[in-house]
C-alpha cells in the first residue's frame, strides 16, 4: 500500500564541505539532516518526512506536489537577456553547433 511520503523524493548524499552526509526532500521541506551513518541517515531521512506530512495535516495545510516518479518532457523554457541570447547565439555558431547543443553540453558540464 502506498504512503503519502511515497510521492517526495528521498536523496541522501555525501557532502565534502561538511564531511558528512546530507539527507534532503527537496519540495516537501527546506534544509536537510547530517549524519555519518549513510543508511542510518536514510532512515532517519524518511521519518522526517513523515513527520513533515503529519504537521502539514495537522495545520491542514495542504501538501507540496509531488516529487517523486515525475516524468520530465525534456524542454525547458527559459527567459535571459537579450545579450546574453546573442552571445550564446554566437558562441554556438563559432562552435558550428545549435544553440540547444551548445546549451545541452554547457549544461551538462556543469551539473
Amino acid at each position: 500500500m502506498k504512503n503519502l511520503s511515497d510521492n517526495y523524493l528521498r536523496i541522501v548524499e555525501w557532502s565534502d564541505e561538511d564531511s558528512c552526509y546530507i539527507g534532503t526532500s527537496p519540495g516537501l521541506f527546506i534544509g536537510g539532516i547530517h549524519g555519518d551513518d549513510q543508511q542510518q541517515l536514510f532512515q532517519e531521512l524518511c521519518e522526517v518526512i513523515e513527520e513533515t506530512i503529519l504537521l502539514f495535516e495537522a495545520e491542514g495545510k495542504p501538501l507540496p506536489i509531488s516529487t517523486s516518479n515525475k516524468t520530465y518532457s525534456g524542454k525547458i523554457s527559459l527567459r535571459i537577456p537579450p545579450e546574453l541570447h546573442k552571445k550564446i547565439s554566437l558562441r554556438a555558431a563559432q562552435m558550428g553547433e545549435s544553440v540547444n547543443r551548445f546549451v545541452q553540453h554547457k549544461l551538462e558540464i556543469a551539473v
